[in-house]
């Protein structure tokens, strides 16, 4: 058994320096397969038959790591180990049956080979509605729902806070977390890896999907609610854990000021997010977008308007790098 470990060793070195860099989080596959096989929890019987499917999956190749799902989707299996990221459904416009679909064949793929998933790879979909979520919970079991992010998920363990709901039916789920600026003495505060931050309780549900999908990636997340300019008092009192934060998201409607003030008072990046909350002139987060484009702090980046699910992944590819 010795000297077939160090065959199958020598056999995965080129694997291992081909994938070390790939910029996921955690192991790659070869190399969580090969620290189990060494700690004996896998045995090399076991490995040597899950080897062909791991190098053939970690090719890059796109028809290997393609699943095409009745006809209507193409899974791409291999993007966590790619890009630290995994595919994630997009609910909105899709039927039921098809996310159905969709999420049972991630949800088997990642059971099947959890070799090949990096900290950050769950099954997950965004712009879930309650009565979508509703029909879905009876066929996938484990599903989660975040009412207020409108995700839903097939969480590991552990992950995603304490605000989602499982199970069919139920109105739930507040927010987790939520900053109020107020701390006994001596006590400390806790350094978030990523600060979330939202002008509005209006703009609450794009900042939950921000740190919702932060969450289910197994990075701890700070809310700041409510902390918009128009009583800035309310952010100042917040600074310390912006600036012990390795990333900040702003997510703010109306006249979109709130990242330009948390870029002049942060030494980390800002991603901001424009929101759709706003009155006629606000034209549906365009007004706010065009703000923080003109941002005059430096080290402000924007995301699209309403997109917390894309200012959450930007935040963890920088927060990988700072890491």
């Amino acid at each position: 058994e010795q000297q077939t470990m160090r065959r199958f060793s020598h056999l995965a070195c080129p694997l291992v320096r081909r994938f070390s860099s790939s910029g996921a989080h955690g192991k790659t596959p070869v190399e969580a397969l090969l620290e189990q096989v060494a700690a004996g929890k896998v045995p090399v019987s076991e490995a040597i038959e899950r080897w062909p499917s791991i190098t053939q999956h970690a090719s890059a190749s796109i028809e290997e790591m393609t699943e095409v799902v009745e006809g209507f989707a193409r899974i791409d299996h291999g993007r966590g180990a790619r890009t630290g990221l995994p595919e994630v459904i997009f609910g909105e416009g899709k039927t039921t049956p098809q996310i159905r679909d969709i999420f049972n064949v991630m949800g088997r793929e990642h059971a099947l080979h959890p070799e090949r998933n990096t900290e950050n790879v769950v099954a997950m979909a965004t712009r879930v509605s309650q009565e979508v979520y509703d029909e879905l919970a009876p066929e996938i079991p484990g599903l989660v729902y975040y009412p207020a992010a409108r995700i839903a998920a097939l969480p590991p363990a552990g992950r995603g806070g304490e605000d989602g709901i499982s199970g069919v039916g139920g109105v739930g789920g507040g927010v987790a977390n939520v900053g109020d600026g107020e701390r006994g003495e001596g006590e400390e505060e806790e350094a978030a890896t990523i600060a979330v931050l939202c002008a509005g309780t209006s703009d609450l549900p794009v900042a939950e999907e921000a740190a919702i999908t932060l969450e289910l990636a197994g990075v701890p997340v700070e809310r700041l609610y409510d902390v918009g300019v128009a009583g800035l008092h309310r952010l100042l009192q917040q600074i310390p854990v912006v600036r012990k934060a390795k990333v900040v998201i702003c997510v703010a409607g109306m006249d979109g000021a709130l990242p330009s003030v948390v870029g002049g008072l942060a030494r980390c990046p800002v991603i901001a997010c424009p929101t759709s909350v706003g009155y006629g002139a606000a034209f549906n987060g365009v007004a706010p977008l065009l703000t923080m484009l003109n941002a005059c702090a430096p080290g402000v980046s924007v995301v699209n308007i309403d997109n917390g699910f894309g200012a959450a992944t930007c935040a963890l590819k920088i927060a990988e790098v700072r890491r």
